[in-house]
C-alpha cells in the first residue's frame, strides 16, 4: 500500500504543480529533495536517537549538496539525486539503524523519489523546464 500512496501523491504533486506553475521556478525541485533528504534526520530526532541522527548527517549534506549544484549548474543533477534518494530508501535499513523510521517509509519514499526524479527528468527532456542555469549557459 505504502508503494501505491507513493507513486499517486508524487505524481499527484508532480502533475499539480505543473499545472499550477510552481515548477516554472528552478527551485522548486532542489527544495524538495532537500526536505526529502533531512527527513530521515527529523525521524532520529524523534526517536531521540543522537546516534541515528549522527549517522544520517553524511547522506543529508550529500543529498544536499547535489541539490544546491543542481539549481546552481544543471537540474539533471536534482532529477538524479531524487532518483539515487530512492535507492537510498531501498538500502536505508541495511545501512543505517534509526529506530524512528516508520516500517512502511522506505517503500513509500522510494517511490515518491523515483517517481519526482522520472517526472522532472521528463520536464527537462521535453524542455518544459529549462535544465541549465542562466548563470552556467554557453
Amino acid at each position: 500500500m505504502e508503494y501505491l500512496i507513493g507513486f499517486l501523491l508524487a505524481l499527484g504533486i508532480c502533475t499539480g504543480s505543473t499545472t499550477i506553475g510552481f515548477d516554472r521556478d528552478r527551485s522548486f525541485y532542489p527544495t524538495i529533495l532537500i526536505v526529502i533528504a533531512f527527513l530521515y534526520g527529523l525521524f532520529a530526532l524523534i526517536a531521540g536517537s543522537t546516534q541515528a541522527l549522527l549517522a544520517e548527517l553524511l547522506p543529508i549534506v550529500l543529498f544536499v549538496l547535489t541539490a544546491v549544484a543542481g539549481f546552481k549548474k544543471r537540474l539533471w543533477w536534482v532529477a538524479g539525486g531524487l532518483i539515487a534518494h530512492g535507492v537510498f530508501d531501498l538500502l536505508h535499513p541495511r545501512l543505517i539503524q534509526n529506530p524512528g523510521v516508520p516500517s512502511w517509509w522506505p517503500g513509500f519514499c522510494m517511490t515518491y523519489d523515483v517517481i519526482a526524479g522520472a517526472y522532472l527528468a521528463c520536464l527537462i527532456k521535453r524542455r518544459r523546464i529549462d535544465s541549465e542555469s542562466p548563470d552556467h549557459r554557453t
